[in-house]
């Protein structure tokens, strides 16, 4: 996979004259060579259902008199650069109204993105319905007469659908289409089936052709539906609604699936269908240094003109970032995440638990939030699943809601007992009835705090703050300490806010009193009793990070890594096994919200940034230097193991590189 992707949307009406007609051979390729690009997502099929190319599975736009699709992959691999090919999978709005009866359709009988045919849009297909042949034909087309570098499908994944032929098939089954499990069970079912399907037909033409199905999210948790695909492309557009905290969610999870990926922004100012809209070039800068950052490979979106021509902004505002990533490519390839922080996904944990399939699709804000706290305290972390080896890290986060089943309790057991520690938040380490601890956390469950919000008083200095009484927004738990230390107690106010007993303009102050244990130390760990990730990922209370970072300097007394990068920074820990070298990835940029999105212009660079590693054999170390500028910096590997640097300068990203000895 290459590292210097453009996805080349290109939707476009029957309604629009002269598709195609200024498209120019040598003009594609002068813009390709501006953006640094090696590798362009080409289209054979957009949402509107029209082919760009000659076609007996389907039919050609019918203002484009020419084959479109073969000349894009003609002059790209003239100069070098691969193509893989797109279709639009899930919508055909051609199609959709010649067989409306082939869509998705809910209870209602409404159907999938617009929910009629009186309202402006696409209508989503049922891949349990004869569309699937058709799709399957229109694939073996364009791996048969094309030579295509992968096959990219958009728009799917697992569907509730109640269409007619899923009721049937429902029914056949001896299932009751009102069954919402029966209905999510059908539609993961007729997703897996399709993506079969898919590979047998790529297959038979061009056996392992790469194929990536596109449904916007990899769901944690479910290897089954992610890995149907060769590799991934994460789809985050921060100012698409996805913002900056997205990628690193996606990535840290994704890399420890042990496959080839990349990241996918855009260079629109909004998100996808955007034609003029342009972000500042930094923003770019930084959104492909983040993914190099996170072991990932570039994937930036842009949209062609009808007419075919490419935009000589755009190219220059992709090339500005892309001419980056080309220097640094040699030092991000084949690299493994090195991490000390296991984050259990919640999203992961209610996918497995066993009793929790009434909490899947629930809202989420408790990986985000971990993932914010981790990456504002610099520590390394990965997300993981409940198929991950814990053993591979010392400290183990649960998130405020993971239940605990036997299986996972056995494994966290196990880790505990090799020396694992553990953080966890909340209702996280109750059973899967929510009643008591499946984990001795040094605790005992008494119950959910009928007072909110309460307050937590430390009893540590929390960072750049002193020792008070913090109010607590969230949800608490009330429990009792059973072995360890209390680290803070709860205080409850004197009341709840009602209409009879209310103080002052938000909430009740606390009685200043004792009302037991909020945070405790046990030999297995940490556990603090308010969903301190969820509540950060929304509110940003300073409190909450502290809490965390507290716990976490008790629990891993020696990270990894130590930076005084300021908060908003970004570093992770890379390593090149092939190579023997470790790459430390250094990025900073403070994105500003301007009305409802998130951007980035203006960068500030920053200076003497100290750094000290603890890696297992710091005396193997040869020399450290910036690449890709090949900078010498000075360092010194002291007695305890401790590798320490100072990066100088830093605009952007930067990256420096560990060599040890061969």
């Amino acid at each position: 996979m290459r590292f210097r992707q453009v996805h080349l949307d290109f939707h476009t009406s029957e309604f629009i004259p002269g598709i195609g007609k200024d498209f120019s051979k040598s003009q594609f390729q002068s813009m390709l060579r501006a953006g640094h690009i090696d590798s362009v997502t080409v289209f054979s099929k957009c949402h509107h259902g029209w082919a760009y190319h000659p076609s007996e599975a389907n039919e050609i736009h019918p203002h484009l008199s020419f084959d479109l699709l073969g000349e894009m992959i003609g002059a790209a691999h003239e100069i070098g650069v691969k193509t893989p090919v797109y279709l639009s999978a899930g919508l055909d709005e051609k199609l959709a109204r010649r067989h409306p009866e082939w869509l998705i359709r809910d209870a209602e009988d409404r159907t999938r993105w617009v929910k009629d045919f009186m309202t402006p849009g696409y209508h989503e297909f049922c891949m349990n319905t004869p569309y699937l042949d058709v799709l399957l034909a229109q694939i073996h087309e364009v791996v048969s007469r094309y030579d295509a570098d992968g096959i990219f499908l958009d728009i799917v994944g697992g569907r509730k659908c109640r269409c007619q032929y899923c009721v049937s098939a429902l029914q056949a089954a001896g299932q009751d289409p009102r069954d919402e499990a029966a209905v999510t069970a059908l539609g993961e079912q007729t997703y897996l089936n399709y993506a079969r399907r898919v590979r047998e037909t790529i297959d038979a033409v061009k056996p392992g052709l790469p194929v990536y199905h596109n449904n916007g999210h990899q769901q944690r948790g479910r290897r089954d539906l992610v890995q149907v695909n060769s590799h991934l492309e994460l789809e985050s557009l921060p100012t698409g609604g996805w913002g900056y905290d997205h990628f690193p969610l996606s990535a840290r999870y994704a890399q420890t699936l042990g496959m080839e990926f990349l990241g996918m922004t855009g260079k629109f100012h909004t998100s996808w269908g955007e034609f003029g809209g342009y972000k500042h070039p930094n923003a770019l800068r930084y959104e492909a240094a983040l993914s190099l950052a996170h072991g990932a490979k570039c994937s930036i979106g842009d949209q062609l003109h009808p007419s075919g021509f490419m935009d000589e902004a755009t190219y220059a505002l992709i090339g500005a970032a892309y001419a980056e990533v080309e220097a640094k490519e040699q030092w991000c390839n084949g690299v493994e995440s090195v991490a000390d922080i296991a984050v259990l996904s919640l999203e992961a944990a209610r996918e497995a638990c066993p009793d929790g399939q009434a909490l899947k699709g629930q809202r989420n804000l408790a990986d985000a939030g971990a993932v914010r706290i981790l990456s504002e305290g610099h520590y390394l972390y990965d997300i993981v699943d409940t198929f991950s080896d814990f053993a591979a890290y010392k400290v183990l986060i649960l998130p405020d809601e993971v239940p605990v089943w036997p299986e996972l309790a056995s494994a966290i057991e196990a880790f505990i007992a090799e020396g694992g520690k553990v953080l966890a938040t909340g209702r996280s380490g109750l059973n899967t009835a929510g009643d008591t601890f499946a984990l001795n956390l040094g605790i005992r469950w008494l119950g959910t705090n009928p007072y909110r919000p309460a307050y937590f008083h430390p009893y540590f200095t929390p960072g750049a703050l002193l020792p008070a009484s913090y109010v607590m927004y969230g949800e608490g738990q009330l429990v009792e300490l059973r072995e360890g230390q209390s680290l803070g107690h709860l205080e409850n106010p004197y009341f709840n806010r009602d209409v009879f007993t209310f103080c002052s303009h938000q909430h009740t102050p606390g009685t200043r009193e004792d009302n037991g244990p909020a945070m405790v130390e046990s030999s297995s760990g940490i556990y603090i009793a308010w969903d301190v990730f969820s509540d950060y990922a929304e509110g940003g209370h300073l409190i909450l990070k502290e809490m965390v970072l507290h716990a976490l300097s008790r629990l891993l007394p020696r990270p990894t890594l130590r930076t005084c990068l300021p908060a908003r920074g970004i570093t992770t820990l890379q390593y090149q096994p092939a190579e023997k070298r470790y790459v430390h990835h250094l990025l900073y940029a403070a994105p500003a919200l301007k009305g409802r999105i998130e951007v980035i212009e203006d960068i500030v660079p920053l200076r003497d940034i100290s750094v000290s590693l603890n890696l297992p054999s710091p005396a193997q170390v040869q020399r450290v230097y910036l690449a890709p500028s090949m900078t010498e910096l000075p360092f010194t590997a002291g007695r305890n193991g401790e590798l320490t640097y100072t990066v100088p300068y830093l605009e952007n990203h930067q990256m420096a590189v560990i060599e040890l000895a061969p």
